[in-house]
This record gives structure tokens, sequence and C-alpha cells, in this order.
């Protein structure tokens, strides 16, 4: 292990999911199998992502029959997501040459804002999701006038807006500061100035308050469908909506518990009798990297494994292309036949 390690003082890269924080050890051969292992299941998980999050995208903006504000707050959450994943080949990267990092101050700060942005970003639509589900099952009448397309996009708006205030802080406190190890990292300002304290807490408040809001929302909504007869259509349509809710959101924080139980111990300073468990420590972040990742690529495997209208919309979107592919093939040989003839 290096024991410049422990004087480099808290890495932001940690804090932000940045999967650069392996470098910190020593060139090893369980470092150079960890590096291995993890790119080996980022490229599918990378690609699978993105498959599924521009399929949501297009799913729903496509066909009019799905823009329902419950699909407004999941293609815009794909959104996200999307570009959460876009930013994936600069983490890894970063893993196998953490320095010099070669695009320069600027993305350095852009790309984490955006990463820490997004990660806000998707937190909030789960949460609103999930409240706006709480109406429409608990107060159906209330909800049928104050749900609707335009307030929907209203709100999604203010959670974009939202987080990037939220993630604003990033563009001060990260940077490439060192002219020789070039490396893009925490500043020197944020960790002096305790803005790198700060943030950490809000990143763990951006967890935990959602957390407790969705356990309240989802223990009321049970609560009520359990009490109203099954026969009703309409009650049919909230219980699969909000199965599909639920198991979004129980993957959330499946994926994101990792890494909040290992965030305050990657910055508490370790102790001398404890220095495996703290470097192990940077292995299990490691890990909660990949979870972090697979957050945002799973999604839309569970909206079609949970939802029959999504898995409908996906068949008549590609089905729709292939036959406007196959129209456009008919008709440029048709037009190469009549050429040559003519």
């Amino acid at each position: 292990l290096n024991p410049d390690f422990t004087s480099r003082g808290p890495d932001l890269n940690v804090s932000l999911r940045d999967t650069a924080t392996l470098s910190s050890v020593a060139n090893s051969s369980l470092r150079k199998i960890a590096i291995v292992c993890v790119t080996v299941i980022y490229i599918p998980l990378m690609l699978f992502g993105l498959l599924g999050n521009i399929l949501t995208i297009l799913v729903v903006w496509l066909r009019p029959h799905m823009r329902t504000s419950t699909y407004l707050y999941l293609s815009s959450m794909a959104v996200s997501d999307l570009l959460i994943l876009l930013l994936l080949p600069l983490d890894l990267y970063k893993l196998w040459r953490p320095r010099p990092w070669p695009l320069g101050d600027l993305a350095c700060k852009l790309t984490m804002f955006l990463s820490e942005c997004c990660t806000f970003c998707t937190i909030l639509h789960i949460t609103f999701l999930s409240l706006e589900r709480y109406l429409a099952v608990c107060w159906p009448i209330t909800a049928k006038t104050v749900v609707t397309r335009r307030r929907t996009r209203a709100i999604i708006g203010c959670l974009w807006l939202s987080a990037a205030v939220s993630a604003a802080p990033v563009l001060v406190m990260v940077g490439v500061e060192d002219t020789d190890k070039r490396e893009c990292r925490c500043t020197h300002f944020a960790i002096s100035s305790g803005l790198l304290s700060a943030m950490m807490i809000l990143s763990n408040l951006y967890f935990l308050v959602p957390l407790c809001i969705l356990g309240v929302v989802y223990s009321l909504i049970g609560r009520t469908l359990w009490l109203r007869p099954k026969s009703s259509r309409r009650d049919q349509s909230h219980r699969n909506t909000v199965k599909m809710l639920g198991v979004i959101v129980l993957a959330f924080v499946l994926c994101w518990l990792p890494f909040h139980v290992v965030f305050s111990d990657t910055y508490a300073p370790p102790d001398t009798h404890l220095y495996f468990l703290y470097y192990l420590s940077q292995y299990f972040n490691l890990v909660s990297s990949v979870l972090f990742y697979l957050s945002a690529a799973i999604n839309p495997l569970l909206y079609n494994l949970m939802s029959a209208r999504y898995r409908h919309a996906v068949r008549s979107l590609i089905r729709t292309q292939s036959h406007a592919q196959a129209r456009r093939m008919h008709t440029l040989t048709s037009r190469k036949h009549w050429t040559r003839n003519r």
C-alpha cells in the first residue's frame, strides 16, 4: 500500500463516485485484477444502459398515449441516467490513468458538476414521482385537478434547476491545481474552507431525506390499496404502477446504500491500528461505484419487466421503425431498378 495515500487529504473524486480512488493504492496484482474486472463490467453495462434509456425517451416522446405524468417523470429520469452513463468512459479512463488529466480544468469542473447534478436530479425525480402516485391513489379527486401534463413538465423543469443549484458548489470544489500531476480532484480551498464537508452533508441528506419520504409515502399508498376492494379497474392500474415504482425505489436504495455506508469512513482519518479496514474500504467504494452505474442502467429493464404497457409501446416502436426501414429500402431499390431500365 502507498503510504502517501493517507497524506493526500480527502479526495472529492470519492464523494462523487469516481472510481479513480483505487489508483491511490500501490501498483499491485490485486489492483490490476480489480481494474480489469470493473472494466469488463462497465463496458456492457454502459451499452445496455444507453440503449435502454434511449428507448425509454423515444417511447415516451414518439407515442402520445405514453405521455402520462408518470412516464414524463420516467423519461426525464432516463435523460439524467443517460448523461451519467455518457460520463462513464471518463471514469474508466481515470481508473486506468488517473493522471495527468487530459481535458483541462474547465472540463474537469463541468464533468464533475454534471455527474453530481444528474445524481441529485434522479433522486428528486423518484421522490416527486412517488408523491404524484400518492396523490393519485389516496386523493384521486384532488389529483385530477392538480396533476396535469403542463404542471408535471413545470415540476420537472424545477427539479432540474434545483439539482443544478445544489451541485453548483462542485464548480468551485474541483479543478486541476497541480501542474506536475495534473489530476482532476478536490481543490485545497474546498478542503480548508469546509466546503467539502458541507457538500458531503448535502449529499447524504439527498439520500436520507428522500428515503424517509419514500418510506412514509409507500406505507400510506399500501394501506390505502389494502383497504380498498380489488375489483376496481382503476385501482388495479394503480396497483401495477405502484408495484413498478416500488421495485424502482428498492433498486435505487440497494444500489446507493453501499456508497453511503462507506461514504463517511472514506473521509475519516484512519486509525493507526485499522489501516487494513481503511484501505479495504477503498475497494468497497469501487464496488459501490459499480452499483451506482448499475442504478442508472437498470431502470429500463425494470420498466420492461413490470409494465405491460411499456413492453407493448417498445414493441410497437421497434415494429414501426422496422417497417419504415423496409419501406425506405424498397423505395430505394425500386428507384434504382427504374433508373437502370430507363
